[in-house]
């Protein structure tokens, strides 16, 4: 059956008429679906809610961030910390693969640096001293005869400034201004940090500082990753592929270089074709005995300040595999041997070797080391640096 169509001559002023009604109900129509995307990326993309108090009274803020394929990040103004990365397993199932505590004050009493950003110096120094022109500098001792992660009561367990959020972007900037004379440190260094979760489930770490005197700059991130899940156990048998030819041996169980930059090639610190974790961390070798397992400096290929891939890593059981991509020119792999037991998220309890690190970074005490590339930053110039983490799925 065929329906007939008449087609009218509608007069030019009637014409505009109808124009005009048209465009009234197209006009609200655009408002309200604009309003209705805003709305979602409200309550879908980004959410911020208080994490809790500190002992102190001190309010501490999360912001969540959920990207288009659902997986999400959660970070914190209390040290900048990532707190939660959760991505799809290999049957789309959200996996948490960061370790972590449920309050803000565990996360200022743990000693783990559990997802913190560490600032403005990131490792060791060697006996906490370092010289930068004619004038020696004393930082507090922490780590057995050194400075570790810049001394007690650090970045990490400042409460940031907020700086930014770019929802659209699933972004987050975090700010901080550590004093002159801070831990020793000289110079007022402004510290910004910017989170950014893509669609491509890739979070990348934007540092940046600047400095009124010539100080040391050397920030990282101390995320623990566990590819089958925070509460799945050790970590040992996921499989790690590392770029680095090269690695910086240790003098003894306080991890501070020899000054050299030795092969990996015939030792048990070779990553290049991958391999589980486990595979060689119990190996009878003198630099895995020193600090009981790997925790050791990397030296990467040189990229030319541009960012390159240089880690990947698998777990077969959730099929997870993450990539790691920086435009440092070096990378600490810590394989968590000093976790020790203690409650973690969610009632889980975490124990030795449930997370890895890969820390970009110069290397260790590289202030005091001339063959070394320097961690100085000049005074009025900018610290500039990139890391991301990229995760898929393997059949």
């Amino acid at each position: 059956m065929r329906i007939p169509v008449v087609i009218a001559r509608v007069p030019k002023e009637r014409s505009n008429q109808l124009l005009h009604m048209v465009e009234h109900m197209v006009e609200p129509a655009k408002r309200a679906w604009k309003f209705w995307q805003n709305q979602d990326k409200e309550t879908l993309n980004m959410e911020k809610k208080i994490f809790g108090t500190l002992k102190d009274g001190a309010e501490v803020t999360l912001y969540s961030f959920t990207n288009k394929n659902g997986a999400s990040m959660s970070v914190t103004d209390l040290g900048a910390t990532l707190v939660s990365l959760l991505v799809p397993d290999c049957e789309g199932n959200p996996v948490d693969v960061v370790l972590g505590y449920d309050t803000p004050q565990e996360y200022v009493d743990g000693s783990c640096y559990f997802g913190a950003v560490i600032a403005p110096s990131g490792n060791r120094i060697d006996k906490g001293r370092f010289t930068i022109g004619d004038k020696t500098y004393q930082l507090p001792i922490n780590d057995n005869e050194n400075n570790l992660h810049s001394g007690p009561h650090g970045a990490d367990e400042k409460i940031w400034e907020t700086a930014a959020v770019d929802e659209e972007k699933n972004s987050i900037s975090f700010r901080l201004l550590i004093p002159d004379g801070t831990n020793g440190f000289p110079g007022n260094i402004d510290t910004t940090v910017t989170y950014t979760l893509t669609d491509d489930n890739e979070i990348e770490i934007h540092y940046e500082a600047v400095s009124d005197q010539d100080t040391i700059a050397n920030m990282t991130n101390h995320t623990y990753f566990n590819l089958a899940g925070h509460a799945s156990g050790s970590i040992e048998n996921q499989t790690l592929m590392l770029v680095a030819d090269g690695y910086t041996p240790v003098i003894d169980f306080q991890a501070i270089p020899t000054g050299e930059v030795a092969p990996v090639a015939g030792t048990p610190m070779d990553f290049l074709t991958g391999k589980k974790i486990g595979l060689d961390i119990e190996a009878d070798f003198e630099q895995l005995k020193f600090v009981g397992g790997f925790d050791h400096n990397y030296v990467l290929p040189d990229a030319g300040g541009k960012k390159q891939k240089i880690a990947e890593a698998y777990s077969e059981e959730s099929g997870i595999c993450m990539e790691a991509f920086t435009d440092c020119c070096c990378v600490q792999f810590y394989a968590g041997n000093a976790i020790g037991e203690q409650p973690g998220k969610n009632g889980v309890t975490y124990r030795k070797r449930q997370g890895f690190c890969l820390e970009s970074q110069f290397a260790p005490n590289a202030v005091n080391e001339p063959e070394f590339r320097s961690p100085v930053l000049k005074a009025g110039e900018k610290y500039d640096t990139r890391t991301s983490y990229k995760f898929s799925v393997k059949d």
